[in-house]
């Protein structure tokens, strides 16, 4: 009897036992899940409040500025690779481009009939003057020029025109009229006999204009040569001057004698003075040997003869421009009276 309500007892004890653990689940879940909140919401918490730190919490960026990746990405924001720009703009730049075809291939401040002239004609300046080559010139002002060349002379044949030129000459011969060339014709390092641009383009007839606003020459080809110096120089003009010339100045440098004929040319030109060579001469105390007869009886020499043709076709030497009255002494009436100009070989010049 003892035995069995003892089992009774027991097995009440763990009825109850049962009972109790069936309802501590749900204390026990609750407490799990508010330690797993409170986790969470902490490293939610850490997570907020680094993504939320403000540049001046870093001591290498200063406040305001963008780190050089931002920088990057602004400057990336014109697209480099040109997707997406305006159609007009990639039209702009293409009509700023020159075509191929329109780039210059010769010299744009020479033009020929409205062409650049070709690189190949080694135009150069020799103290304002403006340098060709002889030979290429001549052929592009007339295709059909034949040129001889004997290292020393250049003779270039037309059907109109003979020229010759000599370097070291200051003169080029374009059918027997001598045109002056002051800085000389020149035989450059180019090996290329050069010549003064407008002295060429005045022997082939060709027309040249300087445009002062671009500063570009301007070439037209003539279709008539020059005169022949048969028909241009006067023969008595010549005859005179050439004559005065050589008893005057005979002994002096090619623009020593030239710069005789110039004066008596400028008293030609002069209302002051009579108007032809040989009434200047018959001067009233001006030129004793025409008045005595010697100067008819002179011989001239060959350079005489050229500085009177090289003045007659309006070659004047620099030095002693405008000059009216010359002298090899210093008590003539001029060196009294007159403003000296220059000293040129053996005589003094005056205005």
């Amino acid at each position: 009897m003892k035995r069995k309500l003892f089992s009774i007892v027991l097995s009440a004890f763990a009825l109850l036992l049962l009972m109790g653990a069936a309802a501590d689940p749900q204390p026990a879940a609750a407490l799990l899940a508010e330690e797993e909140s409170a986790v969470s919401n902490e490293t939610a918490l850490e997570t907020e409040a680094q993504t939320t730190q403000t540049p001046t919490e870093s001591p290498d960026i200063p406040a305001g500025e963008e780190t050089p990746a931002e920088e990057d990405a602004s400057a990336n924001t014109e697209d480099p690779a040109g997707e997406g720009m305006p159609a007009d703009t990639e039209a702009s730049a293409e009509d700023s481009a020159p075509a191929v075809d329109e780039v210059p291939t010769g010299d744009t401040k020479l033009l020929i009939d409205g062409q650049p002239a070709p690189l190949e004609l080694g135009k150069y300046y020799q103290k304002g003057t403006t340098y060709v080559s002889v030979a290429l010139m001549a052929q592009l002002l007339d295709p059909a020029a034949q040129i001889a060349w004997d290292g020393e002379t250049m003779t270039v044949t037309t059907q109109q025109l003979t020229l010759t030129a000599q370097a070291g000459k200051l003169y080029v011969v374009a059918n027997g009229r001598y045109l002056y060339v002051p800085e000389e014709v020149q035989l450059p390092e180019n090996g290329q006999l050069s010549a003064p641009l407008s002295a060429l383009t005045r022997a082939f007839g060709a027309g040249l204009v300087y445009d002062v606003n671009t500063g570009a020459v301007s070439v037209t080809r003539g279709v008539e040569a020059i005169a022949s110096g048969d028909s241009f120089y006067d023969a008595e003009d010549l005859y005179w001057l050439s004559r005065i010339i050589y008893r005057e100045s005979g002994n002096q440098s090619l623009e020593g004698q030239m710069a005789v004929g110039n004066v008596v040319l400028n008293r030609v030109a002069s209302s002051i003075f009579p108007d032809t060579v040989e009434s200047v001469l018959a001067q009233k105390n001006q030129f004793s040997c025409y008045k005595s007869g010697a100067l008819a009886k002179t011989d001239p020499s060959q350079t005489s003869v050229i500085a009177a043709k090289l003045v007659m076709d309006g070659g004047e030497v620099e030095e002693t421009k405008g000059a009216l009255f010359f002298d090899s002494g210093s008590n003539s009436w001029a060196a009294r009276n007159k403003k000296l100009i220059a000293t040129l070989g053996g005589h003094k010049f005056y205005g």
